[in-house]
This record gives C-alpha cells, sequence and structure tokens, in this order.
C-alpha cells in the first residue's frame, strides 16, 4: 500500500474533531471511538456519514424452558468475562415459569462479585432496583434482574429498554427461540450463547472496527466488508431500452 494509505491528525485538540465533521469532500465516513459525549456530538453536528455504536444495553432473557445449568453459566459469562465492553449484559429477564431459576443465578452472580438488582422479594440478596436502572449501561459489575410474563413480556421490555445492540434468549424449545430471533429488533440477537460473542472476530469478519446499532447502511459487526458499498460496472454493445 502507499505510505499515505493510513494518516494521523497532527493535533489533539477537540477543535480538530469539529473540523472533520464538515469536511464532507475530504471525509467518506466518520466512525467515533470514545466516551458518550464525543459520540453523541458527532451524531448531532456531523455532515460526513457516522457508524455510530453508543451504547450496549444488552438482555439475557431466561425462558420457561430453559435448561438451569446453561442459564447460570452464559449469564454469569454474558456479565462478568468482561464488564466495560459493549456486548456485557446489563439486564437479566426470567419468564415467571423459571423463577426457580432466580437463586442459582443471582447467587452465581453474587458469587462471581457482580451487584443484582431487582425486587427483593425475589431473593434477600438483591439490591432494590430503579425505574432508571432498566435503561442504565452500567459497563461495571451490576445487572438488574426482572420477572416477565413469556417470551411476548421479553420482548416488550427489550422494545421499551434496549439500545438495540445483542440480546440473547436461553430456552430448549425452538419453537420459542425462533419467535425471539425475528420479534427482537436489534443488531444481534442470539440463542443459547453469551452475548459476549458480539464481535465481529467472533463473526469471522476479521478486525472489527466497532458495532453499529443503526441501520443504514451496516449493521452489526462492522469489519471491511462493511465498510465498502457496491458500484455496479456494465458493459454493453449498443443495447438500448424500450
Amino acid at each position: 500500500l502507499p505510505t499515505d494509505a493510513i494518516q494521523m491528525v497532527p493535533v489533539r485538540d477537540r477543535a480538530a474533531v469539529g473540523s472533520m465533521l464538515s469536511m464532507t469532500g475530504v471525509i467518506d465516513i466518520i466512525v467515533p471511538r470514545g466516551g458518550r459525549s464525543l459520540v453523541e456530538r458527532v451524531q448531532t453536528e456531523s455532515r460526513v456519514p457516522v457508524f455510530a455504536h453508543l451504547e450496549g444495553i444488552c438482555h439475557v432473557y431466561i425462558d420457561g424452558a430453559a435448561d438451569a445449568q446453561k442459564a447460570v453459566d452464559i449469564t454469569v459469562n454474558a456479565k462478568m468475562r468482561r464488564t466495560g465492553i459493549c456486548g456485557a449484559a446489563e439486564t437479566v429477564l426470567i419468564d415467571e415459569k423459571a423463577v426457580h431459576l432466580v437463586a442459582p443465578i443471582v447467587e452465581a452472580l453474587s458469587a462471581a462479585g457482580c451487584t443484582v438488582r431487582g425486587d427483593k422479594s425475589l431473593h434477600p440478596s438483591l439490591e432494590a432496583v430503579k425505574a432508571e436502572d432498566w435503561d442504565t449501561e452500567y459497563l461495571d459489575a451490576i445487572i438488574s434482574l426482572k420477572i416477565v410474563d413469556c417470551v411476548d413480556g421479553a420482548i416488550t421490555h427489550i422494545a421499551d429498554h434496549s439500545s438495540g445492540h445483542t440480546e440473547s434468549i436461553i430456552t430448549e424449545d425452538a419453537s420459542v427461540a425462533e419467535i425471539f430471533l425475528h420479534k427482537v429488533d436489534s443488531a444481534i440477537v442470539m440463542h443459547n450463547a453469551s452475548t459476549q460473542f458480539a464481535d465481529g472476530g467472533e463473526f469471522g469478519m476479521g478486525a472489527e472496527i466497532g458495532i453499529a446499532t443503526g441501520r443504514i447502511h451496516a449493521r452489526g459487526p462492522v469489519g471491511l466488508e462493511q465498510l465498502t458499498s457496491f458500484k455496479y460496472c456494465v458493459r454493453g454493445h449498443g443495447q438500448t431500452r424500450p
């Protein structure tokens, strides 16, 4: 590749961000990587196309037909493998038919060093949950827990509170899994797998620049192929269209 194929912006002054946001004839796309204030500013001010991946308010739904061991193992991994990434679970939803799994899940999370917030009547170690918890990306060893009315209740809660990043259903009922996979409108929806697999490398895309939660033009993990757009080359021999 030519030496100039990769260049660095030579200043760290934040005023440079404002300049780049208006460089429509020079920059094809901007991918903001940083804190919330940076991403929100880029989304608000940019005249250059943006791939935004702001928040990961991700959910794990434990269905009534979930395998107990999978439910515990996946929930703990989804939260605690790395708590500071956008694919970390922030809320666990449990079907009212699986309320018996509250204790083992809460105890496993607590043993791993995680604070669990929820209705204190469900388990003595729970911290009281507040309304804002359902819309919080903790990026820490904290998770909120809620009982829902079957898969429809989970889908409704996710629609109201998810950032559209990654959700997972734990169930042995394939028909319920399909309902969840098709009705949940997030960039990545999983069945019996940890939300921590939300990663372009795990998807076989190679190096990843982020996970886009928008709908145009790329959604989900964004690698080199997802950064590109189509160009059509049409060769003719004098054809005319009637």
